[in-house]
């Protein structure tokens, strides 16, 4: 006799660390079923070849998963010098490669070419679309098409360590970024060629990978050990300011009607009631604070 799962309204935010091979899909898939959690989403992919942290969001949270596609994010590379691989990874075919004569002084020295506001050329090997095909199809195919550079911003970069040929960077940078291409760049810079062997996340806006958990970890606990591991639901919302509403105020919120706002606030603003989240509002232009998001959690 097949089981049958008896899903159930699970909300919360769960930081994963996800690891090596699955996709940001199958991740969520396999934390969801974990939670019997009846539906579930992510903030944004992490490569199937990256490790790290992927936010997972489920019931009231999935509201507000879209506000973390535009977050900063810090990841943690290994980069392998004098060798160019075709997609700028570790899949690629190997299309040049030369001595490494590298010292920490020469990654110094072109550095600072690749951080601020930048260009990229996004790689072949990634998911955009050209007339509805991933590029990565017509990779596949051996074909090449001409594609535009685009704006993204690298806040920092550090240098963790130079082994040999093994170079590792921290790099902190915004949404967009492709971290192979900065690798075949900097390389490309340095004179000897590189592509990227390993990449972990370990930060995507304000949410860190010290406080995430991993499938693996997840498996050994019973339901109220998984249920220590989730976030409150406003926990992808903390940069937002907050406006605490009480009695008629509240409920007029609740039941999507704008409020009274006070001077000063504009842009998202959490919104509270007897101490727990109960949507996202903004200021209108009568000056009011409108309803955007609302939440319905479970008592």
């Amino acid at each position: 006799m097949q089981f049958k799962r008896a899903w159930k309204q699970v909300d919360g935010v769960l930081l994963l660390d996800k690891p090596i091979g699955l996709t940001s899909n199958d991740a969520l898939q396999k934390a969801r079923r974990l939670f019997s959690a009846a539906k579930g989403g992510h903030t944004g992919t992490l490569d199937p070849l990256a490790t790290g942290l992927l936010p997972l969001c489920f019931g009231e949270a999935t509201k507000f998963s879209a506000d973390l596609l535009d977050a900063d994010k810090t990841y943690e590379a290994e980069i392998k010098l004098g060798v160019t691989t075709d997609s700028g990874d570790a899949e690629g075919e190997i299309i040049a490669t030369a001595a490494v004569d590298v010292e920490k002084s020469d990654i110094f020295r072109v550095l600072p070419q690749f951080t601020g506001d930048i260009r990229q050329i996004p790689p072949m090997h990634s998911a955009l679309k050209r007339n509805g095909r991933p590029l990565y199809e017509l990779a596949r195919k051996g074909i090449e098409v001409e594609r535009e550079p685009r704006a993204v911003t690298i806040h920092a970069i550090a240098i963790l360590s130079l082994a040999g040929d093994t170079l590792s960077l921290r790099v902190a940078c915004s949404k967009g970024t492709y971290i192979r291409v900065l690798a075949a760049d900097i390389g490309k810079a340095l004179g000897c060629g590189a592509h990227l062997t390993g990449l972990r996340r370990t930060v995507v806006g304000d949410l860190d990978l010290a406080r995430s958990v991993t499938l693996e970890e997840l498996e050994t606990l019973d339901e109220a050990g998984r249920a220590g591991h989730l976030q409150p639901v406003d926990a992808l919302l903390h940069s937002l300011p907050v406006v605490m509403l009480e009695g008629e105020s509240a409920e007029r919120f609740r039941h999507g009607n704008p409020v009274d706002l006070a001077a000063g606030l504009a842009g998202k603003i959490r919104i509270y009631a007897d101490g727990r989240l109960i949507g996202v509002g903004e200021p209108g232009a009568d000056g009011r604070l409108w309803p955007k998001r609302l939440v319905q959690l479970a008592a």
